[in-house]
């Protein structure tokens, strides 16, 4: 059972530091919603579209164009919510976040700062040391994407492509609940995980479809402990945020890089300003961006154009009684209804899809002997070969035929991993191809006898030797097993060489 921690400090040591210190960290996620037009128009959301390829009069901020509400992705919104067991607010409004970037043609982000429509939740985060954190999330809110400025495309000029602009956004606001580098990637990484389950956002950091801001300070000891007690925030340090984070190893990088930065000012007598950095991963180090805005500094007012979102209990209700079965769910009946470890469990409900082929190849097998299949043999072999579990040559099954073969005795182990290769690479029945290539287990004890009997008679050193260390026994098992060309049952063969032996 996992011990769930709210204020357990982590401290940490950094070299060439005077003091101990805490990492205090809260992350601002942007998971782009699934859905397959914007927020506020009909525009598409395919990536990868040709530049300015998806754009709407809205999005272009055509005078006399005018948002209208998106009800699926309010529907994604409540739905995530819903997966993180937050409160869902059945009054909520739009708001002009006015601030000016080329790549904004409108020149405000039409956002929810007063009234999201998601309040507080939680995400359950395991931390390896059979502990975990539930860290809070504090909101979260509706907004639309901005466009992408590109400017290595000519020396003099830069170009801007709206194909993102008004792409729906949830930001998901967490408490400064994280105590560390690895605890931030397992936080993304789960949330991450509940998304992909919920159908929500696709979580994929390359396409941009997920990126964080992380927000960072440093405290020294006993003083995270008080701002839980209190929730007054003069207890932790001053944070800086450091945006656009869209790598798990990079978000790591750059908050112990931010860390030891700002605990180097305060050591030296300084104060740490507030305010948004940029992390290089060449250089290793943040650097300033712009001073951090507070929420007046974007003259934030309800937008003029869209009235209050009003929902209704029923509908949330509905969209609660249709959620999938989640990943904390789905591993706790992995474990009891299939006999698995945590471990394994973990492993197989990281990804839905993983989850998904278990599951149909475990139906009526040993699920221990199933998960070490498809845990070893399988994601071994994919990861070797880059390929995705949903491009796997080997069906559920074909690998269940495997394992039903093993469990048979028509194979032994060994044969069954050269019966993998066959299928993996050539594909067809498994027990078509054990039949026509003579793959069959021997399981006559009579041959595998005379077998045997053949070996000792050809070895008598090596029968004195192992009948005064019987762990030398072994020797004949391994020849027996290569005079009969890997095919005689293992259990038979060793019962019978201890039968000689000690006869």
């Amino acid at each position: 059972m996992l011990d769930l921690t709210y204020d357990t400090p982590k401290v940490r040591t950094i070299a060439g530091a005077k003091h101990d210190w805490e990492l205090v960290i809260g992350m601002e996620v942007h998971a782009q919603v699934m859905s397959n037009a914007k927020l506020f128009s009909a525009a598409s959301t395919k990536f990868g579209a040709e530049p300015n390829n998806n754009v709407s009069f809205v999005d272009a901020a055509m005078p006399g164009m005018l948002p209208t509400i998106n009800e699926f992705c309010v529907e994604q919104a409540v739905r995530t919510g819903l997966g993180l067991k937050a409160e869902i607010n059945l009054h909520s409004a739009f708001d002009r976040k006015n601030y000016f970037y080329p790549d904004l043609p409108q020149g405000y982000q039409i956002s929810q700062l007063y009234h999201p429509i998601v309040g507080e939740g939680e995400v359950l985060v395991e931390l390896g040391d059979n502990t975990a954190r539930l860290v809070r999330v504090e909101r979260i809110h509706l907004e639309q994407d901005a466009g992408k400025s590109i400017h290595d495309m000519d020396p003099n000029m830069s170009f801007v492509d709206l194909n993102r602009t008004g792409v729906a956004l949830m930001e998901i606001v967490s408490k400064p609940d994280i105590r560390g580098p690895e605890e931030a990637a397992a936080y993304l990484t789960k949330l991450r995980q509940i998304l992909r389950y919920l159908g929500t956002c696709n979580g994929d950091m390359q396409s941009g479809a997920m990126r964080a801001d992380v927000n960072v300070s440093i405290c020294l000891p006993g003083q995270y402990e008080k701002y839980q007690a209190t929730q007054d925030f003069s207890h932790l340090g001053t944070r800086c945020e450091i945006k656009n984070m869209n790598s798990m190893r990079f978000i790591q990088q750059a908050i112990d890089v931010e860390a030891k930065r700002q605990i180097a000012i305060v050591e030296a007598g300084g104060e740490v300003v507030q305010e948004t950095r940029l992390f290089d991963p060449d250089k290793q180090e943040t650097r300033s961006m712009r001073s951090k805005e507070e929420a007046h500094d974007y003259r934030y007012f309800p937008d003029p154009d869209l009235l209050p979102l009003v929902i209704e209990q029923a509908w949330v209700d509905d969209i609660g009684a249709n959620l999938p079965e989640l990943p904390d769910a789905k591993k706790a009946r992995f474990i009891n209804d299939f006999g698995l470890s945590d471990y394994d469990a973990s492993v197989l409900t990281s990804d839905l899809d993983s989850a998904g082929y278990f599951e149909a190849t475990a139906q009526g097998r040993d699920g221990k002997m199933t998960a070490n299949w498809v845990i070893n043999e399988l994601f071994g072999r994919l990861k070797k070969d880059e390929k995705a579990i949903t491009d796997s040559p080997v069906s559920p099954a074909q690998l269940g035929d495997v394992i039903d073969l093993i469990a048979s005795d028509a194979i032994s182990g060994k044969i069954a991993k050269d019966l993998f290769e066959i299928v993996y690479t050539e594909g067809g029945d498994p027990a078509v191809i054990v039949e026509e290539r003579g793959m069959k287990q021997v399981t006559d004890t009579s041959a595998i006898e005379a077998a045997v009997d053949e070996i000792i008679a050809a070895n008598p050193d090596q029968v004195a030797k192992a009948r005064e260390n019987p762990k030398l026994a072994g020797w004949f098992v391994g020849q027996t097993m290569k005079a009969t060309g890997g095919k005689a049952n293992p259990k038979a063969v060793n019962q019978i060489v201890a039968q000689k032996l000690n006869g």
